[in-house]
């Protein structure tokens, strides 16, 4: 079947770049892309009226972590300042001999509700990608059920995703005073390189094509020099992206140059690891931060020579007070920025606001970080790092993920007069501006409705598990704090008694 869009306003591709076409043409038939401009004088069996409206590649957020992230909900303008900021020490280190509980990254196949957490945590994780225009995802390693429950979503709705167990060699743990104390079994994150290839093995192709591998050992600083040398050897092996949490982290910046006498970034470029199709995780705590008084920088030299892609999240990282140390930098030198989500919202155009907004404030030039950089980020930055040349973009050839936005700021004065539709997008929209999705050139989403979605059913679901993993903090908090101390509300809880009957 051949289809065309009439749009408003287009978002093409041509000579390796992003161009807008005013009242433009898209046409697609099967899964990809055949026309895209205007006087298309073939034969049409379908018209998509797209008017006033843009339309646009499909994001690629290269940066998500299953679930419905209640947990991230304990640390909102709260949290201990031993952390430097990380999020992810203040929510999942357990207190020693405990486990967290709730979050279905760290449930094992058997526990009580195991499964049922699975699936409720990947129907939300999809929904809300497909909901905010996102066509392909790169999930940043969770474990093997998290995986396959995430597998049959995507087959279900529609989407593309990058999927693959992570591994390690150990976690971080509390003791008894809170400290943090990370155990370590070099043995464990071999074991599960290859539990990670044996999966990709089986599942790389998966939902008509639309399921890849990608290998992720979770964070530079829980990885043994071994595991990482040979997730890079099976990566060219088996030509595979890569991903890892690295430069995220004050703390993890030290250990690692007290370990190896190297900067994280450093420690990756001897592994020959650096290259586009490694996803880098944050990528914000690397030497030339001048925050890390780092006496010879040359980590955005590397990175910048290399072409390495790192996984910018502007919003969760700003709630915890951090950001990139300047776009215009990594930019200029060669790094390839592409946008993750992380935590919540899963809202790449907030994400793309943001971004630009603060790319603008740490380059100290309203010139830097454009609102079409950021989209870049969103959509050609994303498909860099994942080794594609067939998403991100319109063009013939490519394949038909396209995503329609409306302008009208659902019957708000939100967008006011459009004059750059990217523009307006960027400074003004929100993810429930996406009308339309079309993945692999199937429609996944038309009108804001995905078929098989009851969104509040899915919500209430949602907010019963919040609920018990607030409840469950107590059990396994190094502190043994309840969930009020360890993030209070924002105003003081008014409380009323029952008056006697």
């Amino acid at each position: 079947m051949r289809t065309k869009i009439d749009a408003g306003w287009l978002v093409a591709h041509e000579k390796g770049r992003h161009v807008l076409i005013r009242d433009g043409e898209l046409v697609f038939e099967g899964n990809r892309i055949v026309f895209v401009g205007r006087g298309f004088e073939g034969e049409i069996d379908r018209t998509i009226d797209a008017g006033g409206r843009l339309v646009c590649p499909g994001f690629i957020d290269t940066h998500v972590h299953s679930g419905h992230r209640a947990s991230h909900r304990l640390i909102s303008d709260a949290g201990r300042p031993m952390y430097f900021g990380q999020p992810f020490l203040e929510i999942s280190v357990p207190r020693e001999g405990a486990t967290v509980k709730g979050d279905p990254r760290y449930l094992k196949h058997g526990d009580a509700g195991a499964e049922a957490a699975f699936q409720l945590n990947a129907r939300f994780t999809v929904a809300e990608l497909l909901r905010n225009g996102v066509t392909t995802f790169v999930e940043f390693g969770s474990q093997l059920k998290v995986q396959d429950a995430l597998l049959a979503e995507v087959t279900r709705l529609g989407t593309r995703a990058y999927l693959a167990p992570g591994f390690d060699c150990g976690r971080w743990v509390g003791d008894e005073r809170g400290r943090l104390k990370r155990t370590r079994d070099d043995r464990l994150g071999l074991d599960g390189l290859k539990t990670a290839l044996d999966w990709i093995a089986a599942h790389d192709g998966d939902a008509d094509g639309r399921v890849r591998g990608i290998l992720v050992p979770r964070e530079v600083e829980t990885a043994s020099v071994e595991l990482l040398r040979r997730t890079r050897e099976e990566a060219d092996r088996a030509r595979l992206p890569m991903a890892t949490h690295a430069a995220y982290s004050v703390l993890e910046f030290h250990d690692i140059v007290r370990e190896h006498m190297m900067t994280p970034i450093e420690l990756l470029d001897s592994l020959g690891m650096l290259r586009p199709t490694l996803n880098i995780g944050h990528g914000n705590f690397i030497a030339d931060n001048p925050n890390l008084n780092y006496a010879r920088p040359q980590d955005l030299k590397l990175m910048g020579d290399a072409g390495v892609s790192i996984s910018h999240c502007p919003i969760n990282i700003v709630r915890r007070g951090r950001t990139l140390d300047s776009w215009k930098r990594y930019r200029e030198a060669g790094v390839n920025i592409s946008i993750g989500s992380d935590t919540y919202p899963r809202d790449m155009i907030m994400n793309m606001r943001t971004a630009s907004y603060l790319g603008k404030l740490m380059s100290h030039s309203y010139l830097a970080a454009t609102a079409g950089e950021a989209f870049e980020a969103a959509t050609l930055g994303g498909a860099i790092s994942v080794g594609r040349d067939d998403l991100g973009r319109l063009e013939p050839g490519a394949l038909a993920d396209i995503v329609i936005i409306d302008l009208a700021g659902r019957n708000s004065l939100r967008y006011g007069p459009v004059r750059d539709a990217v523009k307006s997008v960027v400074e003004c929209g929100v993810g429930d501006d996406v009308d339309t999705v079309i993945v692999d050139g199937v429609v996944r989403m038309e009108n804001g409705v995905i078929p098989g979605v009851d969104v509040s059913a899915l919500m209430a679901e949602a907010q019963a598990a919040g609920e018990a993993v607030w409840d469950s903090l107590p059990d396994w908090d190094p502190l043994g704090r309840s969930a009020e101390e360890a993030c209070p509300w924002c105003y003081p809880e008014r409380r009323f008694e029952c008056a006697p009957a």
